[in-house]
């Protein structure tokens, strides 16, 4: 990928624009593909002590988009949720989705979002600043927010990707790509296993006590 930098020509700061997009979408969809037939549940219930949840995670990333493509650079989206690290709601209340909030509802105003920020990463030069709108109010250019999204979408999708493997074992970055070896079932408990071992042996090697 062509680097950030204002003395490379329009071409290049064309194709730079072009790469962080198709990073970007890509984490979106793949985050999305991960709720695709689970029940209301599972989209819902938090499988970590913190409360990690699929539904949530996509709830945060419309706020998160919402700010920094939005009223980051004044150009305001309707709607989104406040981002509790900003101080714009109670702890973590953007991480959750309320029985009242739809999944069709959060899912569509991610879509949404995403109209709205693919605009603004359109309409601006990489190197156009905005100001970040939660002290200290960092003035941030296009390109750095955007660098910026791309690893907190694909963070939280890598979230995601956890989070489904434990609700019903399924993996992968798309549909048709497991991103995992082509073995027979039976080999995965073994492999499991053998994980196990090596971490209780290095455990043991660094005097170290592990849970039986």
């Amino acid at each position: 990928m062509t680097t950030i930098d204002d003395s490379n020509p329009p071409d290049q700061l064309a194709a730079v624009k072009r790469d962080l997009k198709l990073y970007l979408q890509d984490a979106r969809d793949a985050l999305l593909w991960k709720l695709e037939g689970l029940s209301e549940y599972d989209v819902r219930r938090p499988v970590t002590p913190s409360g990690t949840n699929l539904l949530g995670v996509v709830k945060h990333l419309t706020g998160a988009e919402a700010v920094y493509f939005g009223e980051t650079f004044g150009r305001p989206f309707d709607g989104g949720p406040g981002l509790w690290v900003a101080g714009a709601a109670d702890a973590n209340d953007d991480l959750w989705a309320r029985p009242d909030e739809s999944r069709e509802e959060l899912l569509a105003e991610y879509r949404r979002v995403w109209a709205h920020s693919d605009a603004t990463i359109d309409d601006l030069p990489l190197d156009a600043l905005g100001q970040v709108p939660w002290p200290p109010r960092h003035h941030l250019t296009l390109g750095r927010i955007l660098l910026h999204m791309v690893a907190e979408t694909q963070r939280h999708t890598g979230q995601a990707d956890v989070v489904r493997e434990l609700l019903d074992g399924s993996t992968g970055l798309r549909p048709g790509d497991a991103v995992l070896p082509d073995v027979s079932p039976d080999w995965w408990p073994a492999h499991h296993t053998r994980v196990e071992q090596a971490a209780r042996e290095a455990a043991h090697a660094a005097g170290e006590s592990v849970p039986d």
